[in-house]
């Protein structure tokens, strides 16, 4: 009886091992690389260390990108694929892997938790848009093209103490500069066309049309000209760009 046993234990000891070597190597996969930046760049990896990055540091799932207040940064992704950071912005790439061979394999999940960024879709959101996800404390944003711009503003990021007349309401704010998009959350649905802005505080308020741009900016400097689709223009510069994504 014990005999029979101990090829059992073994076996459950051998297949443990290799489920931690898998998640382990999951968690540190290349995901991709930064291209350029305008100031510091901080990165907390999936086992807690911190590090600072610099351009053509590679950047991997698990890690938490931060930006500190005067840092636009630039992230190409294995895809071919952008996102560019605004200052003040704490970003978790969850997860992303992509091979050419491999479609089924997919997958692009970021959670925005504070702050704004413009994403690029590349190859991986092309072929695959169903397999992108943008979280955020109050909706996940799926695409359907090209570009998008998303900020969120947490409770208490505010810098300094403005007025209640000029500072924006916690929550996420969506820019629209081409195509449609949609805003869903657990009590509403609404839907934004180009050149309109969009706003849902949280998951317990539905999402709503802004009539005016409530003070969205993208300003990263004239170099961060997006690269994967072309060149684009800055949100809020009034030209359109190729957009057309849906938030969930």
């Amino acid at each position: 009886m014990t005999l029979l046993k101990k090829p059992t234990a073994i076996k459950a000891l051998l297949w443990l091992a290799l489920m931690c070597m898998g998640a382990h190597a999951w968690a540190g996969q290349v995901a991709g690389t930064v291209m350029q930046l305008s100031g510091p760049l901080m990165v907390k990896k999936a086992d807690g260390k911190v590090k600072i990055l610099a351009i053509k540091s590679e950047v991997e799932q698990g890690d938490t990108l931060l930006t500190e207040k005067e840092t636009y940064a630039l992230i190409k992704l294995i895809d071919n694929s952008e996102i560019t950071l605004k200052p003040n912005t704490s970003v978790v790439i969850e997860q992303f892997s992509y091979t050419a061979e491999q479609p089924d394999g997919d997958h692009a999940i970021f959670s925005l938790l504070k702050g704004g960024l413009r994403s690029v879709t590349g190859l991986l959101g092309k072929r695959n848009k169903e397999r992108f996800e943008m979280k955020t404390p109050a909706a996940t944003i799926g695409i359907r093209g090209t570009t998008f711009v998303a900020e969120y503003v947490a409770l208490g990021s505010l810098p300094g103490t403005p007025t209640a007349r000029t500072a924006p309401a916690p929550g996420l704010y969506v820019q629209v500069l081409d195509g449609m998009i949609h805003v869903t959350n657990p009590v509403g649905t609404s839907n934004f066309s180009a050149g309109q802005f969009g706003f849902t505080p949280n998951f317990r308020q539905p999402p709503v049309l802004l009539p005016v741009n409530p003070g969205m900016q993208f300003t990263p400097p004239p170099t961060f000209v997006p690269t994967a689709s072309g060149t684009g223009p800055a949100a809020g510069s009034g030209k359109p760009a190729a957009i057309d994504c849906v938030v969930r």
